[in-house]
Parts: structure tokens; sequence; C-alpha cells
């Protein structure tokens, strides 16, 4: 199953890559995420391993995540032409998430924020059900990407608005 989304942020790229890339703001905007700790390799690293645990509704899903690419390797003084992206997978028993983000540069304060998932399911009972929770997949990634965009040009923390 596969879905792209975007959103449109009031920073600079720069000042969205700082707050998607610093771990200490996850939890502010990642709504339900209850640990996001580092197993292997420094936090957005290609090759890290962190271990992530969310709570959506009365569940509580656990899985790892490992960052499969970023380019360009460094974040900082990126010239200004030149799109930020980073792939990452997200394995949970029977599923396997794979996104890529990219941010553009629009103007100097004004980011896109882009994002293409692919969502593989291990077992056959899940995979015939994958058209009817396409939608849910949808929603939840377009709601983390608009809470990330209200905490980033309000100061939105999504743990208050709980």
């Amino acid at each position: 199953m596969k879905f792209t989304d975007s959103v449109e942020i009031g920073l600079s790229r720069d000042e969205t890559v700082h707050l998607l890339s610093d771990p200490a703001h996850l939890p502010m905007w990642l709504r339900g995420l209850v640990r996001h700790e580092p197993v292997s390799g420094g936090h957005g690293v290609v090759g890290s391993v962190s271990r992530v645990v969310l709570r959506q509704g009365h569940n509580v899903v656990e899985g790892l995540e490992t960052v499969t690419a970023r380019e360009p390797d460094e974040l900082t003084d990126v010239p200004g032409e030149t799109d930020v992206v980073c792939e990452r997978e997200l394995v949970v028993d029977g599923m396997r998430h794979v996104t890529r983000d990219r941010l553009i540069s629009l103007n100097p304060r004004r980011t896109r924020w882009e994002s293409q998932s692919e969502v593989y399911f291990d077992k056959l009972a899940m995979r015939l059900a994958a058209p009817l929770t396409r939608g849910a997949f949808q929603k939840q990634t377009r709601q983390h990407m608009q809470d990330f965009k209200a905490y980033a040009e309000q100061g939105v923390d999504v743990r208050s608005a709980n």
C-alpha cells in the first residue's frame, strides 16, 4: 500500500530540519509517542536503530525504526537549492512501514514537507484488509504532519492538547 502527503510549514528549511531531527522535540509533536530510544547509532544517522513505542487509542505498538538513507549526510549549512531527504523503516509485528521524507525550501520562510509511505504486511489477512486500512494510515500520517506544523509555527504541544 502506497500513499503520499505534504504540508507547508511557515519556517525556513533549516529551522524545519532542526526541529524534525532533534529527538528532544519528538514528544511535543508526535502524537501518541511513549518512547523513542536509541538501540544503536546516533539519532538520524544512516544505519541507526531506535526502539519506538506509540499509543494508538487503547493499543500500544512497539517496533524498531532504522534510518536507511539521509541526504545530505551533514545537515548544517545545506545550500538553499538542496532538498533534505530522510528515509526510514519502521518494523512492527506483521508490518513494515517505509517512509521517505523530503524537505523543500520554497522561500527563506517557507518549507514543504513531502512524505511518501509504503506499508507492507507479512500476514495474508492483513494484506487482504490493507485496502480497508489505507485511510487510517493516511489519516495518522496527515495528523502527525499537521501536529508538527502546529508545533513548529505556534508552539502547540500535542501532550497538552490531549
